[in-house]
C-alpha cells in the first residue's frame, strides 16, 4: 500500500510538473519529496493508529482432557479419531471386575447390617420384657418386705422371717436396676440412627453408592457432543485416574471464539460495534466482514498470582496484547475453515474514516498474497 500510495503521488507530482511547467530543479524536486513523504507519513500513521491492523488473530476452540474417574486396565476402545460422537457415548471401558466385586462385598456386608439391626430390634424387646418382669418381681418383693415389716412390729413373725423378706427385697432391687441398665443399653444400640437409618446401615450404605459409583466410572464416555482427537488409547493399557495424564482430548461441538490481538497503541481507537473484515491464509484472495463483539479488560502479561517469590518485572516478557473478540456476520460454514485456523484482521472505526479505505485496499491485497506460498518447493 505505501508503494502503491508513492507511486500515485509521483503521478500526480509529475503531472503538475507537466501541466504548470515547473522548472525541474534541486530546490523543486526537494520541495516535492519532502511534500510527499509528510503526506505519504501522515495518511499511514492516521490510518494505522484509527484503522487498526493485526496479524495475530485465531479461531479458538474448546477442549476437555478426559481423564478416567477411577484407574484400571482398558478393555474396550470402540472409537476413532475423528469420529463424531453423542453426549453419553462410550469412548473407553476399564475391567470392571475388581469394582463389581467391592459392590458385591459392599451388598454383603449392607444385608449382614440390616440382620443384624433386626437382632438387635428383637434383643432391645427381649431386655424390655426382662426389665418388665424384673420390675414386678421388686414389687412383689416389696409388698412382701412391706408385710413382713408391719407383722414383725405386732409379734406374729420371727425376726429371721423379716431378715428373709428384705434380703430378696434388696436382690429384688438390684436384679431389676440390672435389667434396666441393660434394656437401655440394648435401646440405645437398636435406636442409633442417622437421618431415620442405623449408623452401620447408613454407613454401609454410602459405601455402596461409592463402590456402585466407581463401578459406572469404568466405563468413560463422551461429555458432550464432539469429535475424539489424536486416540493413541489401545486395549490392554493401563487408564490411571492421575488429573495431569489424559488419556485423550475431546473437542466440543461448540462454535470456536474469533478473537484478534491487537497493540496497545491503538486501545483509544477500538470500541465495540466497530466494522471488522479479515482475510484467511485457508481462502486466499477472499475477504470476510464482522463486528467487534467484545475488547478484553485485561492484559495477561499484568496478571498476579499467589507464590513464594517476589515480583520480578524483568522476568515479565513482552507487552502485551489487547485481546479482541471479532464475530463474523458473514457465512464462512461453506469454507473448510478448521478450529485453530490463523487470519488477519483490521478494524474500521468512525475516526477519521476516510482513510479506511486504504486500509481496505491494504487488506485486500494481503488476501491475495495468500496464493503465494511453498512448501519446500
Amino acid at each position: 500500500m505505501d508503494l502503491l500510495i508513492i507511486l500515485t503521488y509521483a503521478a500526480f507530482a509529475y503531472a503538475v510538473f507537466r501541466i504548470f511547467k515547473i522548472p525541474v530543479n534541486g530546490f523543486s524536486l526537494l520541495t516535492a519529496a519532502l511534500g510527499g513523504i509528510a503526506i505519504v507519513g501522515a495518511l499511514v500513521l492516521g490510518m494505522n493508529y484509527n484503522h487498526p491492523f493485526s496479524s495475530e488473530a485465531r479461531f479458538y476452540f474448546h477442549t476437555t482432557p478426559i481423564i478416567p474417574g477411577v484407574s484400571g486396565v482398558v478393555t474396550e476402545v470402540p472409537i476413532e479419531s475423528g469420529t463424531h460422537l453423542k453426549a453419553g457415548d462410550i469412548l473407553f471401558r476399564i475391567d470392571p471386575t475388581p469394582f463389581e466385586n467391592a459392590v458385591k462385598a459392599k451388598e454383603a456386608a449392607l444385608a449382614d447390617a440390616l440382620q443384624t439391626t433386626h437382632q438387635l430390634r428383637a434383643t432391645a424387646d427381649a431386655a424390655q420384657k426382662k426389665l418388665e418382669s424384673a420390675l414386678a418381681d421388686r414389687d412383689g418383693a416389696r409388698d412382701v418386705f412391706e408385710r413382713q415389716q408391719k407383722l414383725l412390729a405386732s409379734g406374729a413373725v420371727a425376726q429371721a422371717q423379716f431378715e428373709r423378706a428384705k434380703t430378696n427385697l434388696a436382690a429384688a432391687e438390684a436384679t431389676a436396676q440390672s435389667a434396666k441398665a441393660e434394656a437401655d443399653r440394648a435401646l440405645l444400640a437398636a435406636e442409633a440412627v442417622v437421618q431415620g437409618v442405623n449408623t452401620d446401615v447408613a454407613r454401609l450404605q454410602a459405601e455402596l453408592d461409592t463402590a456402585k459409583f466407581n463401578l459406572e466410572q469404568a466405563t468413560v464416555r463422551a461429555p458432550t457432543d464432539g469429535t475424539v482427537q489424536q486416540n493413541f488409547l489401545r486395549r490392554g493399557m493401563f487408564a490411571a485416574s492421575m488429573p495431569l495424564r489424559p488419556v485423550m482430548i475431546f473437542l466440543h461441538d461448540e462454535k470456536p471464539k474469533f478473537t484478534a490481538a491487537f497493540l496497545q497503541n491503538s486501545a483509544q481507537r477500538i470500541e465495540q460495534g466497530s466494522e471488522a473484515e479479515f482475510i484467511l491464509p485457508a481462502v486466499p484472495g477472499r475477504f470476510f466482514k464482522g463486528k467487534v463483539a467484545a475488547v478484553g479488560a485485561f492484559i495477561a502479561q499484568g496478571q498476579l498470582q499467589p507464590s513464594g517469590n517476589l515480583i520480578d518485572p524483568e522476568q515479565i516478557k513482552g507487552e502485551g496484547r489487547i485481546l479482541v473478540r471479532i464475530e463474523p456476520e458473514a457465512d464462512i460454514s461453506k469454507y473448510l475453515i478448521v478450529p485453530g485456523s490463523t487470519a488477519q484482521v483490521a478494524i474500521y472505526t468512525h475516526h477519521m474514516h476516510h482513510l479506511a479505505v486504504m486500509r481496505k485496499v491494504l487488506l485486500r491485497m494481503k488476501s491475495w498474497t495468500n496464493f503465494l506460498f511453498s512448501d519446500g518447493h
